[in-house]
This record gives C-alpha cells, sequence and structure tokens, in this order.
C-alpha cells in the first residue's frame, strides 16, 4: 500500500500489469484483465462478445443477481434454466433445451465454489457454434478433471469482492481469456473504448482496476491454494460430524462432483424448516446466511409487478425487466427454499464446527443427542 502511495499511480499503471502478469500464470490462461469488480467482468465480457438487444443469453435461475443483471443491462434477455438437483450448477440438459437462434452466450456459473459440467457444455458450445462466458466469481482455484475454472470458455469472469476465497479490501474484479482478441477488446473498453488517450473507438465504460487493489491481491494470492485447502478440510469435517451426530438423513450435504475439485466459498447445506434453523443457529451466535432466498425468475424487478414475485417474462411497473423462463424450475425454487450455508472460512477450529454441528443436531432433536 506504501508502494502505490509513493508511486502515485492509482488507477491500472505497472502495479496491475504486474498483478495481470500473476494471475495469469496462476490461473493458466493466455491473459488476465483487472477490472473493477466481478459485475463490471461480466458485463465487459458480454461486451467484448457483442451481446446487446434483440440477443439472449442463456443461464441458470439460482445465482447471485449480477449473472442475469449485467445481460439486462445490456438490452437482452437472460433466458432462465433449471439447475442440476446435486451441485446447485446449471443443468447442461435444460440449457441446450433453452438454445435459439437468438442465443448469443452460454452462461454457466461454478456456483459456492466447484465447477459446472464443462464436459456438457463444452460438447454443447462446440456443437452450436454459442460461446461460453464462466461465471466464476465464486470458483477462483476449482479444478474440473485437473483443469482450472475460467480456462473453458471464450472468457471468464472472477470476483475479488471481500467474502471470496481470494478478497481485496473492497470491490475487484478479472476477466481470463486464451483469446488475444478477446483480450484486447475487453482491454479496450474497460477504458472508454479508448486508444490513444482521448480518441474512442468503443462506447466502453469506467471498469479500470485500482492499484491499490491489485497490490494487496499480490500479496494475497500466493497463499490462496492454502486458504481453499483449509475451506476443503473444514468441509470434510463437517460431513464426519454431521454423520457423527446422525444428521444426514436429516441434513442435505453439499456434493463434490466427480472429477472436481470444490473450493467451497460457501458450505451449503439444504435443510426443512430452513428459516426456523437458521433463528436457531442465530440464538447460539452461529453466523448464517441464505445464498438465495428467491431464484433469479421471481426476483421483483423480472416479475410482472415491483416489489411482488411474479409471473417472469413480463414487463411491469418501473424498474421492470424482459426475461425468458424455461419451465419448469422447480429445482431452483426448491434451493432457494432450503439452502443455507453454514461457517466454513480457513480458520475455522474444530470446537466451533462442533458447536455447529451440535446446535443443528439439537434443532432437529437428533436421537443420539437425546440419548447422550
Amino acid at each position: 500500500m506504501t508502494r502505490v502511495a509513493d508511486s502515485q499511480r492509482f488507477i491500472l499503471g505497472a502495479e496491475v500489469d504486474a498483478f495481470e502478469r500473476e494471475m495469469a500464470r496462476q490461473l493458466e490462461v493466455g491473459d488476465a484483465i483487472g477490472v473493477t469488480s466481478g459485475t463490471d467482468a461480466l458485463l465487459v465480457a458480454l461486451m467484448a462478445l457483442g451481446v446487446g438487444r434483440g440477443d439472449e443469453v442463456v443461464l441458470p435461475a439460482y445465482s447471485f443477481f449480477a449473472t442475469a443483471g449485467c445481460v439486462s443491462r445490456l438490452g437482452a434477455t437472460p433466458v432462465f434454466v433449471d439447475i442440476d438437483p446435486e451441485t446447485f450448477n446449471v443443468s447442461p440438459a435444460a440449457m441446450a433445451a433453452a438454445i435459439t437462434s437468438s442465443t448469443k452466450a452460454l452462461l454457466p456459473v461454478h456456483l459456492f465454489g466447484q465447477c459446472a459440467d464443462m464436459t456438457a457444455l463444452r460438447a454443447l458450445s462446440d456443437r452450436t457454434g454459442v460461446p461460453i462466458v464462466e461465471d466464476a466469481a465464486q470458483a477462483i482455484g476449482a479444478r474440473y478433471h485437473g483443469r482450472q475454472a475460467g480456462t473453458f470458455g471464450a472468457l471468464a469472469c472472477f470476483s475479488f469482492f471481500p467474502s471470496k476465497n481470494l478478497g481485496a479490501f473492497g470491490d475487484a474484479g478479472l476477466v481470463t481469456t486464451d483469446d488475444p482478441a478477446l483480450a484486447r477488446e475487453v482491454r479496450l473498453l474497460r477504458g472508454h473504448g479508448m486508444e490513444p488517450k482521448y480518441f474512442h473507438w468503443r462506447i466502453g465504460g469506467n471498469f479500470r482496476l485500482d492499484a491499490l487493489q491489485a497490490a494487496i491481491l499480490r500479496v494475497k494470492a500466493p497463499h490462496l491454494a492454502a486458504w481453499s485447502a483449509a475451506r476443503r478440510h473444514n468441509a470434510n469435517r463437517y460431513r464426519r460430524m454431521f454423520a457423527e451426530l446422525g444428521l444426514t438423513d436429516l441434513v442435505r450435504l453439499p456434493v463434490e462432483a466427480e472429477g472436481c475439485e470444490h473450493i467451497y466459498n460457501q458450505f451449503v447445506i439444504r435443510a426443512p424448516q430452513r428459516d426456523a434453523l437458521r433463528a436457531h443457529l442465530t440464538e447460539r451466535q452461529i453466523g448464517t446466511e441464505i445464498y438465495y432466498p428467491l431464484s433469479l425468475h421471481r426476483q421483483p424487478c423480472y416479475s410482472g409487478t415491483q416489489g411482488t414475485p411474479g409471473t417472469p417474462g413480463t414487463t411491469g411497473t418501473t424498474g421492470t425487466a424482459p426475461s425468458v423462463a424455461r419451465l419448469p424450475l422447480d429445482v431452483a425454487d426448491e434451493a432457494a427454499a432450503t439452502s443455507l450455508a453454514l461457517p466454513i472460512y480457513g480458520e475455522l477450529t474444530e470446537e466451533q464446527q462442533r458447536h455447529v454441528v451440535a446446535s443443528i443436531a439439537e434443532f432437529f432433536e437428533a436421537p443420539r443427542l437425546r440419548t447422550d
């Protein structure tokens, strides 16, 4: 931080250049382009592909809002499809069924730190010619059959929001690609389409990464593998503890798909009476979060009446946006009603985890706990 202050180069510059080179090596990609946030990474990636009015982008109905919001901001239509019941990630079959002549991009999300089924999705992209943009905001360092998240699509997008496995001291993001032409386009668009100064070839935006965030991330990035390994260790310890207390028939634990190395940005269980369970854990000073309480197709801005979940695919009051829902979306809705994220950060102790699991057992009045 002192180095950046002394340099007086606060936007882009040598610090960002070095960060981009280091991240490209670490993520095993040809180019890495630092941007202002994970949201802006999605936005500029879609812009680089020319997504705009009249286009459709197929994406999961269960994700953080930015996945859909960036599509709508460009005047395109998000097409919501259902997710896999085991992994929370998009169903390749549902995505394939949603492709039309208007489809401009496929936008799978590597949700909670586990890669989507990229074998099926790459085959779908190759067969249809529709490019993939990977939303890897929660999955930096995750692997799929040995390959890193962010190496499968035409472009990939990462977030360094402070809660991520690799977090900045504020907002920051990254776009990666192995296509030099797309890399040039992203770099141009992140600075108002300007090259050289005051000559604008595209209508871009201000998506420039602060040098201060790049410097902080350069210090933190070498620790990423160890931090993610600690989360994986804690996930395995949770599984053992849930089994020991006989809870695995009452609570659905995260599934790690074959060939995947999950980095557990979140450890999300599914439980009946989710909201009551969360209140019970809050009383015992256990922090939890719901990711996400509404599926994207039920968000007010994609429904007929602002503020009230309704029928997707309609326009209504000010602030609503057109969307398409490829029904059914039952799995996404079920996930929204039952999912609950438990503490999983790397510094979590065994004693703390036992408190979490014992409190869940207490809520369900597990037979083993009553016996004890």
